[in-house]
């Protein structure tokens, strides 16, 4: 019997409403929230899963 290496890579998403002075200060506010771990994805924002070979 042989052996393969099998990729699995699941994708969480979700969106969120941040308060800001403009987009570029929002997404700095999201990414400081989520290094943070003010903004903690799980199950609830799954999107998708795939698998492949590699």
């Amino acid at each position: 019997m042989d052996t393969y290496n099998i990729e699995i890579e699941e994708i969480l998403q979700r969106v969120i409403k941040i308060e800001a002075e403009s987009k570029e200060e929002a997404l700095i506010i999201a990414k400081e929230k989520y290094r943070n771990e003010e903004i903690i994805l799980d199950y609830n924002d799954f999107k998708n899963v795939s698998f492949k070979h590699v």
